[in-house]
């Protein structure tokens, strides 16, 4: 039996890719099925084509040229359903004793022995923070559903990538007045190419008030702070939109016996070839990987991973082959 910790595009997929060399498998996830997706903007629009996402040859079929989130959760139910997995949803794990062969996983609702386990646990758990005055207020927030709520509201939106832009022109039609904090002095090149002159043309017109080479100085009850290349300003706000991005849980890996790089990317130590990371019989795979470098992995370039995985745990299932860990 192998535990598979989240129930994220590529822990299916693991779990799929092990099925088909006759490996069982549970997958245990503390939310909902692909829960990162679930959460992520209910009109959000995927930058990759549907064929980029597809796990298990399962077809993945949209009505328009990029999917959208509620046709991916449809989607990954689907993937689930064909191969029947068995995944646990609202269980969270809390620990993993034991070692190679031997693992004992426990959660909230028990405990499972396995002979290996896979981490595919993601990023999108974690806000990082921009540990500002103020940013406890209720009316900050680091994630960003639908524009209805910011009708007819003064809203700052922080950042320049897709979140945030995406956030910026959804409140803006919804009738918000919306102002853009960017810290860098331009737009993110990684913005989606249909959506970029968009936000760009709204700020030249001056719908949208854009401050570049901004920082967010402190956020009070009815305003907000902003140091500007001009000087301090200070706007009147009734909500701001954090979309500074996000992190891994490295506690949790720590806690798992994952070392981490010493480096600014907080990376996990594990073997490119097989994805075993420096606790024997334990894998990392999917976007958790990049640590802090969250915008270099994704959906679609990391599904070979649960190929790595599946292959390297069903040889060392028929040799008996352990290997030494990593240091």
């Amino acid at each position: 039996m192998v535990i598979i910790v989240g129930a994220g595009p590529i822990g299916l997929a693991t779990a799929i890719e092990l099925q088909r060399k006759g490996i069982s498998s549970k997958i245990i996830e503390r939310g909902s099925l692909v829960n990162s997706i679930f959460h992520y903007p209910k009109d959000m629009t995927f930058f990759s084509t549907s064929e980029r996402l597809e796990i298990g040859e399962v077809p993945f079929i949209s009505h328009n040229p990029k999917p959208t989130r509620r046709e991916a959760l449809e989607y990954y139910r689907r993937a689930a359903e064909s191969y029947n997995l068995d995944v646990h949803l609202y269980e969270e794990v809390q620990a993993i004793d034991g070692e190679d062969e031997q693992f004992l996983v426990k959660t909230d609702h028990g405990q499972y022995a396995a002979s290996k386990v896979v981490v595919a646990t993601g990023f999108y758990d974690i806000a990082r923070l921009m540990n500002i005055p103020g940013e406890e207020l209720d009316k900050v927030r680091h994630y960003y559903d639908e524009a209805h709520a910011y009708a007819w509201q003064d809203v700052l939106v922080i950042g320049g990538g897709n979140s945030a832009v995406d956030a910026a022109l959804e409140t803006y039609r919804a009738h918000a007045n919306v102002t853009l904090a960017v810290r860098d002095g331009h737009i993110k090149d990684t913005v989606k190419y249909w959506v970029k002159p968009d936000i760009e043309n709204r700020i030249k017109n001056n719908e949208i008030t854009g401050y570049f080479n901004t920082e967010v100085q402190e956020i009070k009850p009815d305003e907000v702070v902003l140091k500007t290349p001009d000087g301090i300003k200070t706007i009147p706000n009734d909500f701001v939109l954090a979309m500074t991005g996000y992190q891994p849980n490295f506690e949790l890996m720590t806690r798992f016996g994952i070392a981490l790089t010493d480096d600014s990317k907080r990376m996990p130590v594990y073997d490119d070839k097989t994805l075993e990371t420096n606790r024997q019989g334990l894998y990392v795979a999917g976007v958790v990987c990049g640590g802090m470098d969250t915008n270099s992995l994704f959906i679609e370039n990391t599904r070979i991973h649960a190929e790595h995985i599946s292959n390297d745990i069903s040889r060392k299932l028929a040799t008996g082959q352990k290997k030494p860990s990593l240091t």
